[in-house]
């Protein structure tokens, strides 16, 4: 319950962004085009803040619902407009003025993942390197010949220096074909190619952990839990810990490697903790408060000691630092942004096909618990979630469903094809089907929500 407030801090901070980002698409393309605009609400509902601001004094509000934001133009079809302003109303403009008014929405969230996507590849990070654990025995990749310890240089061509890169790929490449080849090279020298089968995704309708589901993992150290050098006036030296002792448990929780160690204390900065050590042959029990320390934007728990030297022979190297120039980092945020709005569609797709389950459908708690979880990593993660967040939003939108982006510009459409506008009957029976359509969806997603948080408590 304590994380409570900043899980819903992460989250209202994203979708704050990605609201006045998108709005503002619509804000922006309609003074280009000349539309005057009454609103530009963020939220919906009664207004609890406005402000009127510039020549045309648009009200700029604060609405009570928080799920969204709209953009009041001046309009015939919603009042009396006076002579001297009807050229200035939106349904007097054009079909191609008043699609891309409505298209720079979704425009707008689009372009903000690919500059959020350009300013990480170019700046670069410490990833994680694309080095497989020991594969599930049976599972597709132990069938394909996988090692622990390869590493992946490539995913059909597609060459990947990360193992997000990799995660990516292959759920990326999955939608559309039902095997891939992995370029590897082998922790013993050499390199080869392995086909990975990716039917088993299907049958499992494309639910939980993709990599789990083939049997994949990220390589897991085998370091032993052992102390090597203790920094001078650290809290482990302060504690009593001395090079040479291992690591048993944490709080009555046991550890095995090296990584079981380092993690439970990154998450536990400033809380005391309970360490049960052995030092020749003995058990003994010390009480150790991690110091708090920034990581990446994010406070994190450090004792002061580095793992004994002796385990770190014939480790892989497991992290590195990755970075793009600029034009190559802009060429890779757009590309970035293109596969994930095309794999969205895609899995659409294959839920309104029966292909996918419904419960992929992710609704605003699954959205919080993920923007607290990335947040907590770091700021690089959070901005890439944000990013795909974004993507999302612009997808979404553009669905041909009246009351969204995508259904407005289906009526533009129609308006060309017919070369007179919509009736104002059919369109309120369309804004009756969209709502009863938009509202399904997000049953479908609180639906999920809760089997996802109430699950567990039934199933335990």
């Amino acid at each position: 319950m304590s994380e409570l407030p900043f899980y819903l801090g992460a989250f209202v901070l994203v979708l704050g962004v990605l609201i006045v980002v998108h709005e503002y698409g619509h804000f922006a393309a309609a003074r280009l085009c000349g539309v005057k605009v009454l609103r530009f609400s963020v939220g919906f509902g009664p207004v609890v803040w406005s402000r009127r601001l510039g020549a045309d004094r648009t009200e700029w509000s604060i609405s009570l619902l928080p799920l969204g934001g709209y953009v009041r133009m001046l309009d015939e079809r919603e009042g009396e407009v006076p002579a001297h302003e009807r050229g200035r109303a939106f349904n007097r403009q054009s079909v191609g003025r008043r699609s891309a008014i409505v298209a720079a929405g979704p425009g707008a969230n689009f372009l903000l993942a690919i500059l959020i996507y350009w300013a990480l590849f170019w700046q670069g990070s410490v990833e994680l390197r694309p080095v497989l654990g020991e594969p599930v025995a049976g599972s597709p990749a132990a069938r394909a010949g996988i090692a622990r310890g390869d590493r992946v240089l490539g995913v059909d061509g597609d060459a990947v220096q990360t193992w997000q890169d990799f995660q990516w790929l292959v759920l990326h490449k999955a939608a559309r074909q039902s095997e891939v080849e992995l370029e590897l090279a082998h922790a013993g020298g050499g390199r080869s190619i392995r086909r990975l089968p990716l039917e088993s995704l299907a049958e499992q309708g494309w639910e939980g952990d993709i990599m789990a589901h083939l049997g994949l993992g990220f390589y897991r150290s085998r370091i032993p839990a052992v102390a090597g050098q203790v920094q001078p006036d650290s809290p482990a030296a302060r504690a009593g810990v001395r090079a040479g002792d291992r690591f048993l448990a944490i709080d009555g929780k046991p550890v095995e490697v090296w990584a079981d160690v380092v993690e439970t204390i990154r998450l536990a900065p400033g809380r005391a903790m309970e360490f049960d050590l052995e030092r020749d042959g003995r058990r003994l029990r010390l009480e150790i408060v991690p110091a708090s320390v920034e990581d990446r934007g994010i406070r994190v728990g450090r004792i002061g000691v580095s793992v004994a030297e002796a385990g770190l022979e014939g480790e892989p190297e497991l992290k590195g630092f990755v970075r793009y120039g600029f034009l190559e980092a802009g060429m890779r945020a757009v590309r970035e942004t293109w596969d994930k709005s095309v794999f969205s569609l895609v899995m659409f797709g294959k839920m309104l096909t029966g292909e996918a389950s419904w419960r992929n459908l992710s609704g605003p708690v699954t959205i919080a618990d993920y923007a607290g979880q990335s947040a907590r990593l770091g700021l690089d993660y959070y901005l890439k979630f944000m990013a795909l967040v974004s993507i999302s939003l612009g997808v979404l939108n553009l669905l041909p469903i009246p009351v969204l982006d995508g259904g407005h510009l289906m009526y533009h459409i129609l308006e060309v094809i017919k070369g007179a506008p919509l009736s104002e009957r059919v369109m309120a029976w369309g804004q009756q089907v969209g709502l009863a359509l938009l509202f399904t969806l997000m049953a479908f997603a609180f639906f999920n929500d809760l089997s996802r948080l109430l699950g567990p408590l039934f199933n335990g």
